[in-house]
């Protein structure tokens, strides 16, 4: 499997990352969308593969979940769709290297976070509540587990949660841009994605997907929903800002190659 070394990564992350500033808005928010539904599905299938798993499998069953969930970033980074989390840290390494501006980090971000939530909410609801796939049964009881034990994490743990997700996220987007080859893509993907889920770290996209599908079923509210948003949104951002993009454009873009300022 042919695959390029961190510094070429790392152009094609800048490169990506001032592409995806430069996409016009109807289609940012259609693949916005998409990937809101995508991370969605992939968490939809965790559910559905690992709710019914017998007790006595313990924490297999939290791998079950965790081997599957990869299927959203696969379809994202594959099919083709715009996430906010890999976003976080592919526009930060084009804004590092000034080949974009803050206004246009935020534009991207602020549009991705809207259309990644329709997406979300499109799964949750139409697929989770009127199908009833997470409101019958042990999917009934994981779907509403899962999202009380997210908005029940107090602020500071789960800001840190946060950017051990996206620290992996960011990799698993880092190494993708690495292969040349489908097959690899789904290597690197797979691998820090399964490892965030099974450790239990928190993705804004995806519990905007498990909360709203517990709030719909009855379990929760809106308001737990945003004191959940915050912390998390935040702790993603800097794991995918700081975690990756930073460390990894002070590790391997030559301060040469960055524009200097006019």
């Amino acid at each position: 499997m042919a695959y390029y070394p961190p510094k070429k990564i790392a152009q094609v992350a800048i490169e990506a990352g001032k592409t995806k500033t430069e996409l016009p808005l109807p289609q940012m928010l259609v693949l916005g969308f998409l990937g809101g539904a995508f991370i969605s599905i992939g968490y939809l299938l965790a559910i559905r593969v690992s709710a019914d798993v017998p007790h006595e499998w313990g924490s297999f069953a939290s791998f079950l979940g965790a081997a599957v969930f990869p299927l959203g970033l696969i379809l994202i980074l594959i099919g083709g769709a715009e996430l906010l989390t890999g976003n976080m840290m592919a526009v930060p390494m084009a804004f590092l290297a000034k080949r974009v501006t803050i206004s246009r980090l935020l534009h991207n971000w602020f549009w991705i976070t809207i259309s990644n939530f329709i997406g979300a909410l499109f799964v949750a609801y139409f697929f989770g509540h009127v199908v009833g796939l997470t409101e019958t049964g042990p999917y009934l009881e994981k779907t509403v587990l899962t999202a009380h034990a997210k908005v029940d994490t107090a602020f500071w743990p789960a800001f840190i949660s946060g950017i051990g997700c996206n620290w992996l996220v960011g990799l698993a987007v880092w190494l993708a841009y690495g292969a040349d080859d489908i097959g690899g893509k789904i290597l690197a993907i797979w691998f820090p994605i399964m490892g965030f889920v099974a450790i239990g770290f928190q993705h804004i996209v995806a519990n905007m997907f498990v909360i709203p599908a517990a709030i719909f079923a009855g379990e929760l509210t809106w308001m737990d929903f945003l004191r959940n948003f915050v912390p998390v949104y935040l702790g993603n951002a800097v794991g995918g800002f700081i975690f990756v993009a930073m460390v990894y454009w002070i590790a391997y873009v030559p301060r040469s190659s960055v524009p200097a300022d006019k």
